[in-house]
């Protein structure tokens, strides 16, 4: 699932934390179990900590958080375009159907 990051500007990181709940937020919602992902060879540790780093320098974090409260409900909801990461959840969550 490693691939190469799209470019973004640059600008500062946000918190670890908060991105490291927000992309489990959108990979819940998603369809995508990250511990399923890990067991089953679909997903490595550097896999997450790149999807995490990309969420971390996501220009989108306003519209992000919007769109996971709106979605909270409805798992299996591909991620919108916008996310840096959706490639990653529809690669992810189709692996896991």
């Amino acid at each position: 699932m490693t691939g190469p990051t799209p470019p973004v500007p640059w600008r500062p990181l946000g918190d670890t934390g908060v991105h490291v709940w927000r992309v489990q937020r959108m990979a819940r919602t998603s369809g995508v179990d990250p511990v399923k992902a890990f067991n089953r060879g679909d997903m490595t540790q550097q896999d997450w900590v790149d999807m995490v780093q990309r969420c971390r320098s996501c220009p989108w974090v306003d519209g992000c958080a919007r769109w996971l409260t709106r979605h909270a409900d409805a798992p299996g909801t591909p991620p919108p375009e916008t996310c840096l990461n959706a490639e990653g959840f529809t690669r992810l969550s189709e692996r896991q159907d």
